[in-house]
């Protein structure tokens, strides 16, 4: 008993510890002014309390009481969701819509970073085994009650089973094993790590899903799964926990949820939450798509992009918004590389022979990185709202690297690795050793003008090397298909989300055979390579999530970081500094750097 003691309250002295460092490096969120000098401290409301309504476990908000009625609507860039099944969502909007449809057990605190209790009412961790305790007498939009058997089913047979995206289950691997669950009663139930596990609890996040409804299209199989619950679904049919249930898809133009009321959060009043009768998503096109909307008042929200700020934030003390400045983006923008060595079932390699041969050439991979203008890009692209990056990790993370300074473009060291690994250049055009013109293909998703503009400025980086760039702006299910299916591809510049706290989030980019590790994925390949540098990336994320401490945690998530710097299979760019304006109109807004501006939509209410 004193053991398990002793390392429950060694959890919570790493717990603090972790939460210290969060305080120390997570700056809070500010309202821009005029003259982007004086700032206004947000001032957040208390966490939530656990309350018992007439026999139920509600949560409830401690924010100020607003207004019931009315609607936010905001945009989205693209051609919209893909999906609505939260356990299959593999881009950044379907990612978002599924999470207003579903929540998990768990949530992170969008102010300290600290894990907390959503569907669950509350978690203890004794030793190996994490015991959650779920809310009772909360419900499913259908009326069915949630419970331990919901819960069982969406980690038995979603998750360790790989359905959908597979991610979750890869983080969860321990040792090559995935942890035991057992039900206790209705509403309790308790996973077992095989070792202690730092990252474990924020793995609970996951949505819980309806067993009743999900479980006819699971037992039927991948391919049956994948196409559960598609932009094509009855909205009327969805059975879903969240806030706010699906209202209403129109194709390539909106995505309307409504009201749940039967959401298990409530005021201090002891209302029922949300505030707001409907959540509207207007599919547009492209950023110029996005910006006339706003100023038209066709969207109550517009995230600034760096030529847009000083007009925005200048006219904001006559305007009716508001503009936030939210800090680093959390997510990464780079240049992926593409060194998959393997072939298809048929003997075709998935890059040509003679392309492997420079893209597998690390003197060449460092060649490119020398030739990137990132100075160029802060100013031309973001417009000095933003911050070059060299580092996997994003610039708030709290295990960034500090060490890794990167340099300046410099073409003419450039040309000196070309040069050491036998490239030639004749009246202008680049060679290999073998006389082959150096000439390849770069991706990326078409309508998003910032990775569109990127691409024009790495295709004349490049091509002042010597080099051919044939730049393929593609749709983005097209390109998703090439980077995880085909393998057809040969560059590809793209984003992906992060958690500023939790480097074993990125586990399946950065794991050999991990479902986003883009730059030399195997499934279904022959012949496949793995560089040596990929086992040490295998090796540190094997071992750093057995570490319980940051202080041990952290050289190994610096190392990976640096093997990830000097081999460049992905090259990073620049992190965007996220500033946001909003209607004036609503209130309790409290945004931070962990949640950005929205993660409350429960509370959001318009003021009167």
């Amino acid at each position: 008993m004193k053991r398990i003691l002793g390392i429950f309250l060694l959890i919570i002295f790493i717990c603090l510890l972790c939460v210290s460092c969060i305080h120390r490096d997570i700056e809070p969120v500010n309202s821009l002014t005029d003259n982007h000098a004086k700032k206004e401290l947000i001032q957040f409301p208390q966490h939530e309390k656990n309350i018992i309504l007439n026999g139920s476990d509600y949560l409830q908000s401690q924010a100020p009481i607003g207004n019931f009625g009315g609607e936010l609507i905001i945009s989205t860039i693209g051609e919209g969701p893909k999906t609505f099944n939260p356990c299959n969502t593999k881009d950044a909007t379907s990612s978002a819509m599924a999470g207003i449809l579903y929540d998990g057990l768990l949530t992170t605190d969008s102010q300290t970073g600290e894990v907390k209790p959503l569907l669950a009412k509350s978690f203890e961790i004794k030793g190996n085994d994490y015991i959650i305790n779920l809310r009772k007498g909360i419900n499913w939009t259908d009326g069915k009650p949630i419970t331990a058997n919901d819960v069982i089913y969406t980690y038995k047979e979603i998750v360790f089973k790989g359905l959908g995206n597979p991610s979750t289950m890869d983080a969860m691997m321990i040792d090559g094993k995935l942890p035991e669950l057992e039900k206790i009663d209705e509403y309790t139930v308790k996973f077992t790590t095989s070792r202690p596990f730092a990252p474990f609890l924020r793995q609970l996040t996951y949505p819980i899903v309806p067993k009743h409804y999900f479980k006819p299209y699971s037992d039927k199989g991948t391919s049956v799964f994948n196409t559960f619950l598609s932009p094509n679904t009855n909205p009327k049919t969805i059975v879903s926990s969240g806030a706010f249930k699906l209202k209403e898809y129109v194709a390539a133009q909106r995505v309307v949820f409504e009201r749940n009321p039967n959401y298990y959060k409530v005021n201090l009043k002891n209302e029922k939450l949300p505030y707001l009768d409907k959540v509207v998503y207007l599919i547009v096109g492209d950023t110029n798509n996005e910006i006339l909307k706003f100023e038209a008042k066709e969207i109550d929200v517009l995230s600034l992009r760096g030529d847009n700020v000083a007009r925005y934030t200048s006219k904001e003390s006559i305007s009716d918004y508001k503009v936030y400045n939210i800090g680093a983006d959390t997510g990464t923008m780079f240049l992926a590389i593409n060194l998959n060595k393997g072939k298809d079932k048929n003997g075709k390699p998935f890059v040509t022979t003679v392309k492997q041969n420079w893209f597998g050439d690390k003197n060449f991979r460092t060649a490119i990185d020398w030739a990137i203008d990132r100075k160029g890009m802060v100013q031309n692209i973001a417009f000095g709202v933003a911050e070059p990056l060299f580092t996997a990790e994003s610039l708030n993370s709290i295990y960034l690297n500090k060490t890794i300074k990167g340099h300046p473009e410099d073409k003419n060291i450039s040309k000196l690795y070309l040069e050491h690994a036998g490239f030639v250049l004749k009246q202008g055009k680049l060679y290999d050793k073998q006389g082959n013109r150096v000439e390849f293909d770069l991706y990326t998703n078409a309508g998003n003008l910032e990775r569109e503009s990127i691409g024009v400025m790495l295709k004349q980086d490049l091509e002042d090397l010597g080099m051919k760039v044939n730049f393929k702006p593609v749709e983005f299910n097209s390109l998703v298909n090439k980077l995880t299916n085909t393998y057809d591809w040969d560059m590809v510049i793209m984003g992906l989300t992060g958690s500023p706290l939790e480097p074993h989030d990125g586990k399946n980019v950065w794991k050999t055979g991990g479902s986003l590790h883009l730059f030399n994925m195997n499934t279904n390949s022959t012949s496949h390579y793995t560089y040596p540098w990929e086992t040490e990336l295998d090796n540190i994320f094997e071992q750093a999530p057995l570490k319980l401490s940051y202080e041990d945690r952290k050289p190994l998530y610096d190392k990976y970081q640096q093997i990830i710097y000097d081999e460049k299979p992905i090259i990073y760019l620049y992190s965007p500094i996220r500033i946001t304006a909003i209607r004036k109109k609503f209130g309790n807004i409290f945004p931070t750097s962990l949640g950005g501006l929205l993660y409350n939509l429960d509370e959001v209410y318009i003021k009167k």
